[in-house]
C-alpha cells in the first residue's frame, strides 16, 4: 500500500479526534441511538509509562542490541577496550612502584638512581600514552557504532507503518520524537560509553590497588603508650570510610538532578519544537501581523527553560560543595591517615609515597560515583525517555485493547466494501443508509459533505490509521492504491525524488518523469528535477497538488483515494489532472472526499454526509453518466 501522507485537510482535523461515525441501516437506528448515548467522550487512547529501575531499563536495550547486526562490532570494540583498561592497570601498579623507588633516591641524594628512574619513567609513561590513545580511538568509535544502532532502531520502530502518525496521538510520551531520536539518543550512548568505561576502569583499579594497600598497611605501626599497634588493612578501612562519607552526601545533596535534567529536556524540546513551527509559519504570521503574539508565546517557552536551568543551577550548586570539597581533602586526607607509619619509623619517604599512591588510586576508584554523579543524573534522565520512547511504540498496538477496533481485511473479488463499520468519535455518529457498502473496480465515487462530518477521519481509516471503531473494511490489493491528502508530503532534496516518492529517485526514467511533469502543466521545472531545494516552501500548494497528481501519473495505482487534493487549484488545472483518470488510468476506481463545487462531474456516484441529531448520515446521491471529461 502507498503510504499516506500527511493527512491535513481543513477543520476536520480538529474534530477528527472527536466525532463517532457508524455505517448502519435505517432499521438499527434506535440501537444506534442507545449506542451514542453510551458513548460520552472518546480520545485516542494514551500511553503511559510507569517506569522501570536504571538496571532493568539498560538490559532492554541491551537485549535489542544483542539482537541487532551492531552486536559483533560492539563486542570487539568493548573487548579491544578491556585490553587496554588491564594494561593500563599493570601500568598504574609499575608506576605506583616506580614512585617508591624516585622518592628513596631524592632522600638518599643518588644521583644515578635518579637518572636511572626518569629514564624508567619515559619508558613507563610512553607505554601508558600509547594505552591510553588506542583506548580513546576505541572509545570514541563504541560511541558511534552505539549511537548510529540506537538511532537507526528507534526510526525502525517509529516509521514502522502509521506507527509515527498514530504515536502523535498516543499522549505525552508521543510529542517531539524528534528530539528523543537525535539529542536523547547522542547523550545517552556517549554518557553510556563514558560512564561503562570509566566505571570498569575505575572497578579493575580498585580490584588491583585494594590488594596492594592492605599488604602495605601492615607497615604502618602505631605507637600508643609505649606499645606498637598495627590494624589489619588500616589505609583501606580509611579509604572505604573516607568514599562512604563522600558517596552519601554525594546521593543526599544531588538527587533532585535526575528529574531537574529530565524536566529541563522536556522544556528544551518544547522551546524547540515552537521555534521551528514559528519557522514553518513565517508567512501566514506575517499576514496576519501576529509576530507579537507569536513572540508572547515563545517568552513562555523561553521562560520555562529558563526557570527549570535556574532550579537545575541551584542544585549544581549544593552539589559542587560536595564534590569539589571531598576531591581537596582528598590531597591531604592520605598524608595524614598515613602520617603515624612516616614519623614512627617505620616508613621511608618512598614507603610513605607508595601508600600514599595505593591509597589514592583505591580512593579515586572508590571516588568515581561522587565525581560522575551529574553526569549519572543525566544519564539516568536520558535513559528514562529513551525507555519511555521506545516502550510508548512497543505498546501502541496494546495500549488501546479495551476499545474496539476496525477490522481491515483482504476483499475476495478486489472490491472495497464497509461491513457494518463504525468510527469512533466524541460528538456524535455517522450513519449509512446501507447496511453495507460495495464499491467496484473502475467506480468514481465521491463523499461529499460539511466540515467536521468526519470525511478525513474516514479517509484515515480506509487507509489503516484510524483504527478505533467496529466492523470490518474489506479491502483491494494494498499495493495498488494510493492516497492523496490535501497537502501532499513533498520529502527534503530534489523534484525527481518528490515525483517518484515513496520509491527511490532513479525509480523512473528521467523521461517518464518529464512526461509527467508537462501532463500536468508542469513543464517549466523539468530543467530543476535535480536541483535541491525545499519545494514545501518555494512551490504553491496548487504546484504541490499538482506534484501529487505527477507522482499518481507515474505509479499508476489502481485505486485512488483523493481528500480534498485538488482544493487548490483554479478549474483548467482540475479539469487536467481529473483526465488522467479517464485516460491514463481510465479502468483505476476513485475515491474522492470533498466538498469544493464541480467535484461531481467527475464522479459517477455520490454520497453525502448530512448531520442529524445522532450525527450525520451517509446518503446515497444521483448516479451519473457521463463522458470523459477533456484535458
Amino acid at each position: 500500500m502507498r503510504n499516506l501522507q500527511d493527512c491535513q485537510t481543513d477543520s476536520e482535523d480538529a474534530s477528527a479526534r472527536s466525532a463517532r461515525t457508524v455505517f448502519t441501516s435505517p432499521s438499527k437506528a434506535g440501537d444506534a441511538a442507545a449506542v451514542a448515548s453510551a458513548i460520552s467522550i472518546f480520545q485516542p487512547p494514551a500511553i503511559e509509562y510507569e517506569g522501570r529501575g536504571a538496571a532493568a531499563e539498560c538490559l532492554a536495550l541491551v537485549k535489542s542490541l544483542w539482537r541487532s547486526r551492531y552486536r559483533a562490532t560492539v563486542t570487539l570494540l568493548t573487548s579491544g577496550i578491556l585490553l587496554m583498561l588491564i594494561g593500563n592497570m599493570f601500568g598504574q601498579i609499575r608506576l605506583n612502584d616506580w614512585n617508591g623507588d624516585f622518592f628513596d633516591a631524592i632522600a638518599k641524594k643518588n644521583l644515578v638512581a635518579l637518572g636511572h628512574q626518569l629514564l624508567l619513567f619515559l619508558g613507563i609513561v610512553g607505554f601508558l600514552l600509547s594505552l591510553v590513545v588506542a583506548q580513546t580511538w576505541m572509545l570514541q568509535m563504541l560511541k558511534v557504532r552505539l549511537r548510529e544502532w540506537l538511532t537507526r532502531h528507534l526510526l525502525d520502530e517509529w516509521l514502522a507503518r502509521g506507527r509515527a502518525y498514530r504515536l502523535a496521538l498516543a499522549g505525552e510520551l508521543g510529542v517531539n520524537p524528534d528530539q528523543r531520536i537525535e539529542e536523547d539518543t547522542r547523550k545517552l550512548t556517549d554518557l553510556s560509553a563514558g560512564l561503562a568505561v570509566g566505571l570498569l576502569q575505575a572497578s579493575i583499579l580498585l580490584v588491583s590497588f585494594i590488594g596492594i594497600l592492605w599488604s602495605l598497611s601492615s607497615h604502618l605501626v602505631f605507637v600508643v603508650g609505649g606499645h606498637h599497634v598495627s590494624i589489619p588493612g588500616y589505609m583501606v578501612w580509611c579509604a572505604l570510610a573516607y568514599a562512604l562519607i563522600g558517596s552519601t552526601l554525594t546521593w543526599r545533596v544531588g538527587s533532585p538532578l535526575i528529574g531537574l535534567n529530565s524536566q529541563l529536556y522536556s522544556r528544551e524540546a518544547e522551546l524547540r519544537f515552537a521555534l521551528v513551527r514559528a519557522s514553518e509559519s513565517a508567512e501566514s504570521i506575517a499576514l496576519y501581523g501576529g509576530e507579537r503574539d507569536e513572540r508572547r508565546q515563545l517568552d513562555g517557552n523561553v521562560d520555562r527553560v529558563i526557570g527549570t536551568m535556574s532550579k537545575l543551577t541551584g542544585a549544581v550548586s549544593k552539589l559542587t560543595w560536595i564534590t569539589s570539597g571531598y576531591g581537596w581533602l582528598a590531597i591531604i586526607v592520605p598524608m595524614l591517615v598515613a602520617s603515624p607509619g612516616y614519623f614512627s619509623g617505620t616508613l621511608t619517604l618512598g614507603g610513605l609515597m607508595v601508600v600514599v599512591g595505593a591509597f589514592n588510586q583505591v580512593q579515586s576508584s572508590l571516588r568515581w560515583f561522587v565525581d560522575q554523579f551529574p553526569s549519572l543524573a543525566d544519564w539516568r534522565a536520558t535513559l528514562h525517555r529513551v525507555s519511555a520512547f521506545k516502550a510508548a511504540m512497543d505498546r501502541l498496538d496494546r495500549s488501546d485493547e479495551t476499545v474496539e477496533h476496525i477490522r481491515i481485511a483482504r476483499h475476495p473479488r478486489g472490491k472495497l466494501a464497509f461491513d457494518g463499520v463504525s468510527v469512533l468519535f466524541a460528538d456524535g455518529r455517522v450513519v449509512i443508509a446501507e447496511t453495507t457498502v460495495e464499491i467496484a473496480l473502475g467506480e468514481r465515487v465521491l463523499i461529499v459533505g460539511e466540515s467536521g462530518a468526519g470525511k478525513s477521519t474516514l479517509f484515515r481509516a480506509l487507509a489503516g490509521l484510524w483504527p478505533w471503531g467496529t466492523g470490518t473494511i474489506l479491502l483491494p490489493d494494498p499495493a495498488g492504491m494510493m492516497f492523496m491528502p490535501q497537502r501532499p508530503y513533498l520529502p527534503l532534496g530534489t523534484l525527481r525524488a518528490a515525483l517518484t516518492y515513496p520509491d527511490a529517485p532513479n525509480a523512473f526514467s528521467t523521461a517518464a518523469v518529464e512526461v509527467a511533469l508537462k501532463r500536468v502543466g508542469l513543464a517549466e521545472f523539468q530543467s530543476m528535477l535535480d536541483v535541491p531545494a525545499r519545494l514545501d516552501k518555494s512551490l504553491s500548494l496548487g504546484q504541490q497538488q499538482l506534484i501529487g497528481f505527477a507522482r499518481l501519473l507515474l505509479h499508476r495505482p489502481k485505486w485512488v483515494f483523493l481528500d480534498e487534493a485538488t482544493s487548490a487549484l483554479d478549474e483548467l488545472s482540475q479539469k487536467r489532472v481529473m483526465s488522467i483518470l479517464d485516460q491514463e488510468l481510465e479502468g483505476a476506481t476513485m475515491v474522492s472526499i470533498g466538498h469544493r463545487p464541480g467535484l461531481e462531474a467527475f464522479h459517477r456516484r455520490v454520497l453525502h454526509l448530512v448531520r442529524s441529531p445522532l450525527g450525520a448520515t451517509l446518503r446515497h446521491g444521483p448516479v451519473r453518466n457521463r463522458a470523459a471529461v477533456p484535458a
